[in-house]
């Protein structure tokens, strides 16, 4: 038990410490075949209906088709070629700005070219089932 403890500590404060340098900029998931299915917004606070935090919104809510935290649904599934917790696929969602810009893949898959590099979005990456599992915990602790 002090195990976990200590592990939701460790992982709740790397991930606080290294979101600073996304949190200025509002950056998007976009995914499927063509990048092309709008998947919610990364760094939008937990009242945003676009956020993937706001966990009755179509973006947040583990029950939404559209929802990274539905893991029985499409970008979910640690086993869906489309969702970023399928540590082989090559398919995974992108990260965008408003702009357009390109920030990297959004994959567990470590080697996947042109993986998201931000340590932010790394610790969620490695720790998505904790997240998953301690939504409501940790949602309730992002400075966003």
């Amino acid at each position: 038990m002090k195990k976990i403890v200590f592990l939701s500590i460790l992982v709740l404060g790397l991930i606080f410490i290294n979101m600073g340098t996304l949190k200025a900029q509002q950056l998007y998931l976009y995914g499927g075949q063509n990048n092309d299915v709008f998947l919610g917004c990364l760094t939008c606070n937990k009242f945003n209906t676009e956020s993937i935090w706001y966990k009755h919104g179509t973006y947040g809510s583990k029950h939404s088709s559209n929802s990274i935290w539905n893991k029985h649904g499409t970008y979910g599934s640690k086993h869906n070629m489309y969702s970023p917790w399928n540590q082989y696929s090559n398919n995974a969602p992108v990260v965008v700005d408003k702009d357009g810009n390109f920030y990297g893949y959004f994959s567990s898959n470590k080697y996947i070219p042109k993986r998201v590099t931000d340590r932010w979005l790394i610790e969620i990456l490695d720790n998505w089932e904790w997240i998953m599992d301690n939504f409501d915990d940790y949602v309730g602790k992002l400075k966003l």
